[in-house]
């Protein structure tokens, strides 16, 4: 196999397969992942700019049964700092959100086995109804398959519930690596990787937009990635849902797998594996740059190894800070670290519509 050759193929628009991508991946130097992850940025959003959103990502409950070794935030019901949350509480938590410029709540919480069907639908209606200034962007997949596991309905019958209670998209949680092997040993509840596909695709059947994400440095290697990758894009060659893909690396802090593995991953896989999925995943727009996860300095710059999106601003979050992971910012903050890193920021919605852009020239 040869390394010209994949890179051409690549400039010439021609998809690499799985045995080319794991090469690619393989054997590539890091700054040629780079600029061939920045000529396809610029191909796919040719503006300057770099899109942020102005979000929030509570959650409701953090009682769960799924038993994720990877998670420090899930409690069993009756454990010391359980909780779970009325719709009247999250309603009067968005309301303030809404108050501080937040557009979008990213929601969700443990598989709450005591959690009625009725009151994530009522979740979605008030939110729509009372804090009309938030976009609901709800529910992982597991979140829905406890839905229908608790309702005794099918996963399509949810979903058809949750949009005409007003739902239009959901998160791309939750799917970590969509490889049998290792989702067997870090999330064996959660079923093989067709759990977290099937509920993707009977959303986007339905209309829904989704993001896709991936959750690496744990227990997988080079070959699960691609197949993760993989999966990813076959799907969306079936219904083009996906909006988004935004990698992040596993933070071990008070985990079961803290033991075995003890450090993150480092900036310069990120950078790599953002790249990568940059190339890779040729039929998705947008690539989301992490800043929250990986650390401002390395978040701005993987705008330059394929990244046009820096993510949210992230009022509240508990699930990193679970794991003694935690890093903060604030809308203005966030533009000047896109303004340094040499591009226009652009405030965006949850599905990449532009609401306004801020040209370096006038935020100094």
């Amino acid at each position: 196999m040869d390394m010209t050759d994949i890179f051409a193929k690549i400039r010439n628009n021609q998809r690499i397969t799985p045995d080319e991508g794991l090469y690619l991946y393989r054997n590539a130097e890091l700054l040629d992942l780079a600029d061939l992850a920045n000529e396809i940025r610029f191909k796919k959003n040719p503006d300057p700019c770099v899109t942020f959103l102005i979000d929030s990502n509570p959650n409701y409950t953090n009682v769960c049964s799924i038993d994720c070794i990877f998670c420090a935030f899930f409690r069993h019901p009756g454990d010391a700092g359980a909780y779970t949350h009325t719709v009247d509480e999250m309603i009067e938590n968005f309301k303030a959100s809404a108050a501080k410029g937040v557009t979008t709540i990213l929601l969700q919480g443990g598989v709450n086995p005591e959690l009625p069907f009725e009151y994530y639908l009522e979740m979605v209606e008030r939110t729509r109804k009372e804090v009309p200034e938030i976009y609901p962007h709800f529910f992982s997949t597991s979140e829905i398959l406890g839905m229908a596991a608790v309702s005794r309905l099918s996963v399509p019958d949810v979903l058809k519930k949750l949009w005409d209670a007003g739902l239009r998209s959901i998160p791309g949680g939750g799917a970590e690596i969509l490889a049998e092997g290792v989702r067997r040993k870090i999330s064996s509840k959660k079923g093989g990787p067709e759990e977290w596909l099937s509920v993707m695709r009977e959303a986007q059947k339905l209309g829904y937009k989704t993001t896709a994400t991936m959750m690496y440095g744990h227990l997988e290697t080079d070959e699960d990635i691609v197949t993760h990758l993989e999966s990813v894009r076959a799907l969306q060659d079936e219904y083009n849902g996906f909006t988004a893909f935004i990698p992040w690396s596993f933070k071990p802090g008070n985990t079961p797998l803290e033991k075995i593995i003890p450090h993150y991953a480092t900036p310069m896989r990120y950078l790599q594996m953002l790249a990568f999925s940059r190339i890779y995943l040729d039929n998705i727009q947008h690539i989301q740059a992490s800043w929250f996860s990986e650390g401002k300095k390395t978040g701005q710059v993987a705008l330059h190894f394929g990244a046009d999106d820096f993510g949210g601003t992230l009022l509240e979050e508990n699930v990193h800070a679970a794991a003694n992971f935690v890093n903060k910012t604030n809308n203005e903050e966030c533009i000047q670290l896109i303004h340094e890193s040499g591009f226009d920021a652009a405030q965006r919605d949850t599905l990449y519509g532009i609401k306004k852009i801020i040209p370096r020239t006038i935020a100094a």
